[in-house]
């Protein structure tokens, strides 16, 4: 059974094919974004190793993992439309993924005072009926400010954002870090592009409502 982001459940055996529609995460974060799309979805954790390649450019990075996590779960799902999405932050060429524990997210935010930070979402839509994938990935400047440490533990403290890109959570406490962000869509600093993703499932003939 799904259950739709009106609270409304389906059975996925019996959705035409068109309607069929995978999220490859196991993210709240973007499940509570896809919801916002009023469409009927399961969830499917891809399990993939996010280890980047050595030299990987961030770019590289997140459309690579994202096509990745989309074809990790395409095996159970023949006739579906994949979702996969991937998010890193990026600075001097230095790639900061999901901290590992709290020593790392603090050597993250401090890197990251004073400067400011390229957050890359790659999304991926694969058309698992005909092999088709559409890849695009957005990007989001944010200048955060200069930081006091005292600033920074109270932050990690109260949000514990160990399940963010770059330690970065903007939709709770991470905003009171920040002096400016910049982007066409501020949906991809939360893990999901919904703009890029909207364009991907019209081109697929998804009707979206």
């Amino acid at each position: 059974m799904l259950l739709t982001s009106q609270g409304v459940t389906a059975d996925y055996n019996n959705m035409a094919p068109s309607e069929q529609l995978i999220l490859a995460s196991s993210s709240v974060h973007r499940r509570a974004l896809l919801e916002r799309l009023r469409l009927p979805f399961r969830c499917h954790a891809p399990g993939i190793d996010e280890t980047p390649e050595p030299g990987e450019a961030p770019s590289a990075l997140v459309e690579r993992l994202a096509l990745a996590k989309a074809r990790a779960v395409a095996w159970f799902y023949p006739q579906a439309l994949i979702i996969g999405s991937d998010e890193v932050a990026a600075l001097d060429g230095r790639i900061f993924p999901k901290p590992a524990d709290h020593a790392e997210a603090l050597h993250q935010i401090e890197a990251m005072s004073g400067r400011e930070v390229e957050f890359l979402t790659g999304v991926c839509l694969l058309n698992n009926r005909t092999g088709r994938h559409q890849l695009d990935t957005v990007t989001v400047q944010v200048r955060f400010r200069q930081m006091t440490q005292a600033a920074i533990r109270r932050y990690l403290d109260n949000d514990k954002p160990y399940d963010c890109a770059g330690s970065f959570r903007s939709e709770a406490g991470g905003i009171t870090l920040v002096h400016r962000i910049s982007s066409a869509d501020n949906t991809a600093l939360l893990g999901l592009p919904l703009i890029a993703l909207q364009e991907m499932l019209r081109n697929e003939g998804y009707e979206i409502p």
